[in-house]
């Protein structure tokens, strides 16, 4: 393999690695920023998945929940802490999707339609979605999840800005 295919190869991986991050932090600043600007909004549609029972438990998710997402998302789009952020979307998503699979299995027995049929508000903030599209979207979002917890995503970070800016001055 020539050196400059190498050269080639890495550059388009650390590109796709930072639209991964800008991707999946936008999506959390995006989902979290709509539940954080409509807090009562969001605790109807906490309360329909029927997970959560206790009063105080449902308040604190919808108060909280929009302010971790948008710190997450922060976090990615500037390259900070990048895979912590990208760890804490992770553990996010999959109680969501669990969550929203669960629902739209319920409504998809009780209407009797095929699961791709199945309509409803998930609570994302982008109005009634087709569970089909949402868990294929939420598997996507997992999937760059796993991408920049393994590292990924390096590029325009502030930590390895930093590292390399010292290695430079080092160097001279």
């Amino acid at each position: 393999m020539n050196p400059s295919d190498n050269a080639v190869n890495k550059a388009w991986l650390e590109t796709a690695g930072l639209l991964a991050r800008w991707i999946l932090g936008g999506t959390f600043i995006f989902t979290g920023g709509f539940k954080a600007l409509h807090p009562v909004d969001f605790l109807k549609l906490v309360r329909q998945y029927e997970l959560v029972h206790s009063p105080p438990a449902l308040d604190a998710i919808a108060a909280l929940l929009p302010w971790f997402e948008l710190a997450c998302g922060l976090l990615l789009v500037a390259g900070i802490m990048v895979r912590g952020a990208a760890l804490v979307s992770f553990m996010m998503l999959v109680p969501f999707t669990a969550a929203i699979l669960h629902r739209a299995l319920i409504l998809k027995t009780a209407l009797a339609v095929s699961l791709c049929a199945v309509k409803f508000d998930c609570g994302c903030g982008t109005g009634e979605v087709f569970v089909c599209h949402k868990l294929l979207e939420n598997a996507l979002l997992l999937g760059l999840s796993l991408w920049l917890i393994a590292g990924a995503g390096r590029k325009g970070c502030l930590r390895y800005a930093l590292k390399n800016e010292r290695v430079e001055l080092q160097s001279s």
